[in-house]
């Protein structure tokens, strides 16, 4: 199968709208919408590759740009290499030099779009943290379980789940809540009995269980789902529910769960590349396994230990 290599660019005005282009008439999948870039020439390096395809496209100058991820989309007859890359800094106001439809959108408004495969799964990646803290699952109402959520609050955590294996009552989870939205952070619940109506959250992260009992995505309302998972199989289960983001571990062995074999960091990057859907890894992860874990694909760390 033929494996083509190419740059995508992300760009973002100062509405925080990303711009998308419709594909020509004639061109593979038309009609799609798709964030700029082509194919990388031989001999050129992804970040003149990306320049090049922008000026070209949307005549644009790019002076600062950043690398994102690299995603692998597979099709019947042939492999798509993307590599993604931020654009921070260009000259010039981007327009369809070669006829193409553009038009500026936010990720809500997505859904008014025909995308080609990821490109909302990449531009929902910036929204969120590199670092997904998960609390303690017992313990709750105890000074000691407090503290340290608003320790993690402090340190500028942007991104929680509440865990609890029992029922919490609504007013604790309604003041959580409150001190996460005066902090520009979200709170997703990882509770019992999950009704996706509770009022005073984010989102929801359910546990690989509830994944593979769903036939179709929770809710599409604007709310986060997210999603443990294990293995490739199950990531691929998740990328097809339109979850948001998923959690697979365990990544390194941990004295919680001394029983389960590792994945390695070998196999993380595989499923991190395999599937668009923005990939936190965990089990045994800190604050200096970031660098590493952005380098092998994930959107970032998640962990219930102290990752700051």
């Amino acid at each position: 199968m033929e494996t083509i290599k190419a740059v995508v660019g992300i760009i973002r005005n100062k509405d925080s709208k990303f711009l998308i282009a419709e594909r020509r008439l004639g061109s593979f999948m038309c009609g799609y919408c798709e964030l700029p870039g082509g194919k990388i020439n031989f001999g050129e390096t992804p970040e003149n590759a990306i320049k090049r395809e922008l000026k070209e496209e949307l005549g644009i100058k790019v002076t600062k740009l950043n690398y994102v991820r690299t995603i692998t989309h597979k099709y019947p007859d042939r492999s798509v290499e993307l590599q993604y890359f931020l654009i921070d800094n260009y000259k010039g106001n981007p327009y369809g030099v070669e006829g193409q439809r553009t038009n500026w959108t936010n990720i809500e408004e997505l859904a008014n779009y025909k995308l080609l495969p990821g490109v909302k799964d990449v531009l929902f990646s910036l929204s969120i943290d590199t670092i997904y803290w998960i609390t303690p699952e017992t313990g709750h109402y105890t000074d000691q379980w407090m503290s340290e959520f608003d320790e993690k609050i402090k340190q500028g955590v942007k991104l929680i789940q509440l865990r609890a294996k029992n029922k919490i009552e609504d007013i604790f989870i309604k003041n959580l809540y409150i001190k996460c939205r005066l902090n520009n952070t979200k709170l997703l619940l990882n509770t019992v009995n999950k009704t996706f109506k509770e009022k005073y959250t984010d989102g929801w992260h359910i546990t690989t269980k509830e994944l593979l009992s769903l036939n179709e995505r929770p809710l599409n309302n604007g709310k986060i789902i997210a999603a443990s998972t294990h293995n490739l199989d199950e990531a691929n289960i998740a990328k097809n529910l339109d979850i948001d983001f998923i959690v697979i571990s365990p990544i390194k062995a941990t004295k919680t769960h001394p029983e389960s074999k590792p994945l390695g960091w070998k196999y993380a990057k595989m499923v991190a590349s395999s599937v668009t859907t923005p990939v936190y890894f965990l089990g045994g992860m800190s604050y200096k396994d970031l660098d590493r874990a952005n380098k092998n694909g994930a959107q970032g760390i998640a962990g219930v230990s102290s990752l700051l």
